[in-house]
């Protein structure tokens, strides 16, 4: 009964989680004008519509940018910021844990109006610029690739540094090809769920970006305000492609990850 009851509830999480997604990625290959409406025929229009527009593949292109652009500025510091907080002394190390862990707890709508106030309003930064929109989504960011990192420094042997100074390795080369290459696997989840974590944020986004400048979350939101069935349809087919990238890069990430481990064991 009980492993009965587990499945159940298993299939209704799991059911909750993606029915949704393959309810909108069915949806895409069809000519509906709207989820639940009738469907004549299956169609690659939306797809077509996506790609051939030139407001929504710009709009993509800048948020693709912008999320990978963020995430790399993000990881850097992120991972310089682990690195120094794991080699300082205790308290330095707690104080900094604790400021890094504030942001990850906070609002997002907070952190951008924040932001806005103190990059816009006070220092006079203007919004018509991409400066307070980076910033805003490398704060967002930093926090959760620190987050990956510091799990991966613990599990590092800390005699591996001290060893490549006494066998005649500067700091830089100590750090570069002793501490970094252990720590790949964390940069590279940091990395990837910084991309994501930008791709998605709405509320910094509104708060910073410029006035002709668009992301997909914002773009999706001022689009259902709208009348334009072509663009709402097309912006299933985007869903459609990110659902599925996200899925491959997955599936592959998973794949390298067991390989590592097989090698390892080797």
């Amino acid at each position: 009964m009980k492993k009965a009851f587990s499945c159940v509830w298993l299939g209704i999480i799991l059911a909750l989680t993606y029915l949704p997604i393959l309810i909108i990625a069915v949806y895409s290959f069809t000519d509906a004008n709207m989820v639940g409406g009738s469907i004549s025929s299956g169609s690659f229009e939306n797809y077509i519509n996506l790609f051939k527009n030139d407001e929504l593949r710009n709009m993509i292109f800048g948020t693709v940018l912008l999320a990978v652009g963020s995430a790399l500025l993000a990881t850097i510091l992120a991972t310089l910021g682990a690195i120094g907080a794991h080699y300082s002394k205790r308290t330095p190390r707690a104080v900094l844990n604790v400021a890094n862990q504030v942001p990850v707890v906070n609002a997002d709508v907070v952190t951008g109006f924040s932001v806005c106030v103190l990059l816009i309003i006070l220092l006079g930064i203007g919004k018509d610029t991409f400066v307070p929109l980076v910033i805003g989504h490398v704060v967002l960011c930093a926090p959760f690739v620190y987050l990956s990192i510091i799990p991966k420094l613990k599990q590092l042997d800390n005699n591996l540094y001290e060893a490549a100074l006494d066998l005649g390795a500067t700091p830089a080369q100590a750090l570069f090809k002793v501490v970094l290459p252990q720590l790949i696997p964390g940069i590279l989840s940091g990395f990837m769920l910084a991309v994501t974590l930008s791709l998605d944020d709405y509320f910094i986004t509104t708060y910073t970006k410029p006035s002709t400048f668009d992301t997909i979350s914002t773009y999706v939101v001022n689009a259902t305000k709208g009348s334009q069935t072509e663009v709402k349809t097309a912006l299933w087919a985007l869903s459609t492609l990110i659902f599925l990238l996200v899925v491959i890069i997955v599936v592959v990430m998973n794949v390298l990850s067991a390989r590592r481990k097989e090698k390892t064991k080797k």
